[in-house]
């Protein structure tokens, strides 16, 4: 169908102003004001900003973990981003040493496949590197589209790879076009300390935290951005939780190193007195990194305004905090790591970024959406409205207030981590390459309907162009 949204605002990174947009095929066939092409249906979006489909390039969905398996499979997890303004989500594939790479590419294709409602990619982890898995790599970039590995620098005996992998992961990835991402905590440290903890006996979920201490992130980030230099490569941090990691990125940043930087609305609103709450509450709020002291969030709504930290993503990782969190009752370190954040990422960034005055409505666009989409290899096609791109569009009403609850949620989970949270600002509908997948806030999708997305290589000159902060 021909679709034309009337006398809405659009807003992308760098541009505001109202115009018609029609679309056909799925792609924006034209931007103008007062168009009077022949459409199947005209939407009003008169009193509402048009925005980009958010993307979120951090995602857990359908993933195991500790003995248990997150509560968002690609069916729940996509439509609850859906209903949060999100249109294209990257997960992570996970790894095992010693097996094929492909053999877990197909591993999450069957875990998503006929679920999506949205578009989504993957990003592969990378636990060794040895000659097979050199051998592999070039093929998974070309014939998958999968141009972002990961490398843990954290959960010993787990997930955790050492620095000789990393590096030559950089290197890797600097030969065929990709980008690294890191999960920056020092392992080997945190190890000892959740050891010693035990061992005194504390079983508490505040010792989740205080095993993990700032310090231990500051480092990793510190030497894996050292490491990308001398590689000459490049590099994401993701999920960054304190001034520690953000001004490691920050330096690197200033030495001309291609270091870029992810944090989550958890660590911009949440902080480590979560941990404390009674009755095992706590539990709700494990994840890696840990939330910090509040004085932290300042620190980082800093950096996202300056541009030290360019993308914000979800971390999505849910589990239920009855038969799943509670697993670790009697010892932290059995607590799944992961949050319920996917849905509200969008509105949250909106309601406490641009309401408040701590980032402009641009900065807003880009963080959410347009940085990603040319970070990992999806600009033009998503992250703006132009002609040409996808119709991923989200009708928002900037005025309207809502009251975050695991009761109105759609997320496949037992609690939210922003419970009885005011904020302003909402997806009204929301739009998949032309088609609605949420309309008047009702679910209209159709499982299956989202499609897997092969990206395009790192684009070094295309990412280091920086929107002027506003």
């Amino acid at each position: 169908m021909k679709k034309m949204i009337k006398n809405g605002v659009i807003v992308t990174a760098t541009d505001q102003y109202e115009a018609d947009v029609f679309i056909e095929k799925g792609k924006i066939a034209k931007i103008g004001a007062h168009l009077d092409d022949a459409a199947d249906e005209v939407i009003d979006a008169k009193g509402a900003f048009l925005f980009p489909g958010g993307i979120d390039p951090h995602t857990h969905l359908d993933m195991p973990f500790g003995g248990t398996v997150t509560a968002d499979d690609f069916e729940t997890g996509t439509i609850a981003a859906a209903f949060g303004g999100t249109t294209t989500v990257i997960d992570f594939c996970l790894t095992n040493k010693g097996e094929p790479l492909q053999g877990a590419i197909n591993t999450w294709h069957e875990k998503s496949k006929d679920k999506a409602v949205i578009d989504y990619g993957f990003h592969l982890m990378i636990g060794e590197v040895n000659d097979d898995v050199l051998a592999e790599i070039p093929d998974v970039i070309e014939k998958e589209g999968i141009t972002s590995f990961k490398v843990f620098m954290a959960y010993k005996n787990v997930f955790q790879a050492d620095d000789a992998t990393l590096f030559r992961t950089l290197l890797t990835a600097k030969e065929h076009g990709a980008l690294v991402m890191v999960h920056a905590e020092n392992g080997d440290v945190i190890d000892y300390l959740v050891t010693d903890a035990l061992q005194k006996g504390h079983t508490d979920p505040i010792y989740h935290a205080l095993t993990r201490p700032p310090e231990v992130e500051g480092e990793a980030t510190g030497r894996a951005a050292a490491l990308t230099g001398l590689a000459n490569s490049q590099l994401y941090v993701v999920h960054v939780s304190c001034a520690e990691a953000a001004n490691k990125i920050a330096e690197a940043r200033q030495k001309g190193f291609q270091v870029w930087g992810e944090t989550c609305p958890q660590y911009l609103l949440l902080d480590q007195n979560d941990l404390e709450k009674p009755n095992f509450e706590g539990a709700k709020y494990v994840w890696s990194p840990p939330l910090r002291e509040k004085w932290n969030q300042d620190v980082l709504w800093d950096a996202l305004k300056n541009g030290q930290l360019q993308t914000i993503g979800s971390d999505q990782c849910s589990f239920n905090f009855n038969g799943q969190k509670d697993l670790g009752k009697d010892d932290f370190t059995k607590i799944p790591n992961g949050g319920p954040i996917i849905e509200d990422r969008f509105s949250l960034l909106f309601s406490e970024g641009v309401k408040k005055g701590r980032i402009s409505i641009h900065q807003f666009v880009d963080l959410v959406s347009t940085r990603s989409a040319k970070l990992f290899g999806l600009f033009p096609q998503k992250g703006t409205i132009a002609v040409g791109s996808d119709a991923d569009i989200v009708i928002f009403d900037p005025d309207k207030e809502r009251t975050i609850s695991a009761e109105t949620h759609h997320m496949n989970v037992d609690y939210s981590a922003f419970e009885g949270m005011k904020v302003t600002g909402e997806p009204v509908s929301v739009l998949s390459r032309g088609e609605f997948v949420i309309r008047d806030r009702e679910f209209t999708g159709k499982p299956g309907s989202g499609q897997y997305i092969k990206r395009s290589r790192y684009n070094s000159t295309q990412t280091r162009q920086a929107i002027t902060v506003q």
